[in-house]
């Protein structure tokens, strides 16, 4: 499968960077769908490349239906991206792995053993947003999202001279 790569605009490369978990979909045998998290994932040259730690079924699935779907959600901003296209797996002795599971491994930090590495090569992408976006455009911002969410999930901002903050 030689898909040519997406086109990824900023703001899905900025969403994808702040995303904290990633859901690939895939397809089993009997056509039931199952949708596995990925806590790490990349996007690499127009393709995302999600890192294979402990996904059996996600393995098993690809190896005879390769459409998936992935996507992840900022969920402070709550606002997100859906990929979808076809995806093949790539193993420690195939020649392409370490070009892929070089941002992965850089993530992982040795954390985690890297199986494989789930290649997909989107060839549809849609936006996810909230429910509040489209029902009250007027009064929804990322601004009072972002203070929704910090409030439900008890999150307080760091002051700007907290270490590990940026300028």
């Amino acid at each position: 499968m030689n898909l040519p790569p997406a086109d990824f605009d900023d703001v899905l490369v900025d969403t994808a960077r702040r995303a904290v978990l990633g859901w690939l979909a895939t397809v089993d045998a009997d056509g039931t769908p199952n949708v596995s998290p990925k806590e790490v994932f990349a996007l690499v040259d127009g393709h995302v490349a999600v890192a294979h730690i402990a996904s059996p079924g996600t393995v098993r699935n690809l190896a005879e239906r390769p459409a998936v779907c992935f996507s992840f959600v900022d969920v402070f901003v709550q606002k997100g991206f859906k990929l979808k296209g076809r995806a093949r797996l790539l193993r420690p002795q195939d020649a392409e792995f370490q070009r892929w599971a070089a941002p992965l491994l850089a993530m992982t930090q040795g954390r985690f053993p890297i199986h494989a590495v789930v290649l997909m090569a989107p060839t549809h992408t849609e936006p996810i947003l909230a429910p509040s976006y489209r029902l009250y455009p007027e009064q929804t911002t990322e601004a009072s999202q972002t203070a929704s969410a910090m409030a439900r999930y008890h999150v307080r901002a760091l002051p700007p001279d907290a270490p590990g903050t940026q300028p």
